[in-house]
């Protein structure tokens, strides 16, 4: 195991934070794009290996002397124990024993653009207590289409209204820069290891604590799409937790009552997710199938209050907002969209997208 334990280290403008597990297939072009980095600002790599059995290690020795010769910091530390601990601790291992004031995320099988750090330093500067992320492609290209127009699309003030969809954050964990004021104000990622969004976690805390995000347009990171990266891992009913308890706590809280918008599978299901007080809010669901409009109304069956929960069912064009919008966007060739549009909504007062 490699390791910098003794060796004197000095401040730095920016330290990559570089959390690394069994990357040996993506390594070499992530520290090539390391070493090609176009800026005046001082760098260290610091990276944390969570119990590799790949060859790793041996990569990451082999880069070390190229690194630092170029005038990049590096250190690298890490653990062998049988199992790994998670991305979140790993994060935290490589911040720890981090020098610089300022933060870049990276994950071991993304590449950066030559001028990612300048260009995400410069936008963080003058911005305090903000995450700054930028714009991405996917490798294999066209993988994950949808979900990477979102996040390189997406205008700036969507970048807080727009927190609680599946999608998650909406400045997307690899492309993480910010200053190191601002990590430990929020404080540190969970620890639960496999499983857990600890990017998810970290950037509602961050948002909550009053933290601002900002994008750079311009695309810096090739964002690489496999099986085998830990996002997978992540069970769709824990973040589907995350955001309700979220949504409740920071948007239910302010309204007096609400309209859910889809009557259907996942409309019900966000309704029987909210807790006995946010339920009694909910006033009406709204649609546009004529068979669901018809029948007039859902009965929560499986509630053991008697008489049964009854929530009308309208047409969206009679509703009346707030909305909770539980529609996906981007699949109905403009359809919703359309109808989105029509009623004059402001999103993040009069509606909040949960999809």
């Amino acid at each position: 195991m490699t390791s910098n334990v003794g060796v004197q280290q000095q401040k730095v403008d920016v330290s990559i934070i570089l959390p690394v597990y069994n990357a040996e297939p993506w390594l070499t072009e992530c520290l090539q794009s390391v070493l090609d980095q176009d800026t005046a600002a001082s760098l260290e790599l610091s990276v944390f290996m969570d119990a590799c059995t790949d060859n790793s290690c041996e990569i990451l020795r082999s880069w070390q002397p190229r690194l630092e010769a170029a005038g990049i910091q590096v250190v690298i530390n890490g653990h062998s124990n049988e199992n790994p601990k998670g991305v979140g601790y790993a994060k935290n291992q490589a911040i720890s024993q981090s020098h610089g004031q300022y933060l870049c995320f990276l994950d071991a099988d993304d590449v950066m653009s030559k001028q990612r750090i300048e260009m995400q330093l410069a936008a963080t500067v003058n911005r305090s207590f903000t995450i700054t992320g930028c714009q991405f492609n996917r490798l294999p290209a066209g993988s994950t289409e949808r979900y990477t127009r979102w996040a390189n699309t997406i205008q700036s003030n969507q970048l807080t209204t727009q927190i609680y969809t599946a999608h998650g954050p909406t400045i997307i964990m690899p492309t993480w820069f910010c200053s190191r004021e601002t990590f430990d104000r929020v404080g540190s990622f969970d620890e639960s290891g496999k499983g857990t969004p600890e990017d998810l976690l970290f950037f509602l805390e961050h948002l909550r604590l009053g933290g601002s995000v900002y994008r750079v347009d311009q695309c810096l990171l090739m964002y690489r799409y496999h099986p085998a990266a830990a996002t997978n891992s992540v069970s769709k009913e824990s973040i589907w937790d995350i955001r309700m308890k979220a949504v409740e706590e920071r948007v239910l809280c302010h309204w007096e009552s609400f309209t859910i918008w889809n009557a259907g599978k996942q409309g019900r299901r966000f309704y029987r997710s909210l807790s006995h007080s946010s339920q009694k809010k909910v006033v009406q669901f709204c649609d546009v199938d004529p068979v669901k409009i018809e029948k007039g109304v859902y009965v929560y069956e499986d509630c053991k209050e008697v008489p049964k929960p009854r929530v009308p069912i309208i047409h969206f064009s009679q509703a009346k907002p707030p909305f909770i919008i539980c529609v996906k966007m981007d699949l109905t060739n403009g359809n919703f969209e359309s109808n989105l549009e029509s009623l004059n909504l402001k999103e993040g007062e009069d509606y909040t997208l949960f999809s």
